[in-house]
């Protein structure tokens, strides 16, 4: 199967947020990939701490409009966009004023984590895949990034697994060392069983729904798993192996794109 579009869903890209190893990657990744002839788009949250006027984000008013319904609340999914323009790349954000509108990413000026991250990551992976539908660009990998993400796996293996945008498309989740520390509530298992989403698709998530759990249930729907971080832990990687799917071990220096380009082809061959 010959790949020409990537789709990736990023929890945070530098220059919107601070330098990071997953920013950074988010960032230089897509543009990588570009430039080897295939087509991207890349979507992330909308957070409040980004400057829109500094990085000159416009709503995108044909895809914006529709409302998510999340545990019978109905939210209104924003799209925006801005350009990296030294890499001649877009990015969309996903956007509403309940989720994003404060001014800090997953935590308070205290180090807190907010709650309702649980419900902010089913809003943005649900709101990325009804973009995707409404723009009708049909991806051959999706290549997830960061725990908010985490869900997508899920969604487009279940909820989507028909859908003429995703039928075909392989996943690939990268795995880093970035953990959020308070676990999910426990009505989050309820409000992810939308449409071919079932009980016991959730098997993960059966206990303590912390990091550890959410990777698990990403890696269990995925195509292919990368080690993000140099740093993964040995219940993960024994989940890995487990789970019988493509993985590529953490790659150092800049030789990743290259790695990473060759790891798409592996799980679509």
């Amino acid at each position: 199967m010959k790949i020409n579009r990537v789709l990736f869903i990023s929890q945070e890209i530098y220059p919107y947020l601070p330098a990071s190893e997953l920013s950074s990657v988010c960032r230089d990744l897509p543009q990588g990939i570009q430039e080897k002839g295939r087509e991207i788009r890349t979507f992330m949250p909308k957070y409040g701490s980004i400057n829109e006027r500094r990085n000159q984000l416009h709503e995108v008013i044909r895809l914006s409009g529709m409302n998510l319904i999340i545990d019978d609340n109905d939210y209104p999914l924003i799209i925006k966009v801005a350009s990296i323009q030294s890499a001649r790349m877009q990015v969309y954000f996903i956007d509403n004023d309940d989720f994003f509108q404060r001014k800090h990413t997953v935590a308070d000026d205290q180090g807190v984590e907010f709650e309702d991250n649980d419900d902010r990551s089913i809003f943005f992976v649900r709101g990325v895949i009804e973009t995707i539908r409404k723009l009708r660009w049909v991806p051959d990998v999706v290549h997830v990034h960061g725990w908010i993400a985490a869900l997508a796996p899920l969604y487009i293996k279940r909820a989507f697994a028909e859908d003429p945008c995703f039928r075909s498309t392989k996943v690939v989740y990268s795995v880093y060392d970035n953990a959020f520390k308070l676990p999910f509530r426990e009505s989050f298992k309820q409000k992810l069983l939308i449409d071919g989403v079932t009980a016991s698709d959730l098997q993960d998530l059966n206990g303590v729904i912390d990091h550890t759990a959410m990777t698990k249930l990403a890696m269990r729907y995925s195509d292919g798993v990368i080690q993000g971080s140099e740093i993964m832990s040995p219940e993960l990687l024994e989940v890995t192996a487990e789970l019988d799917v493509p993985f590529l071990a953490y790659q150092e220096g800049d030789c990743y794109i290259e790695s990473y380009n060759d790891f798409y082809d592996q799980i679509c061959g």
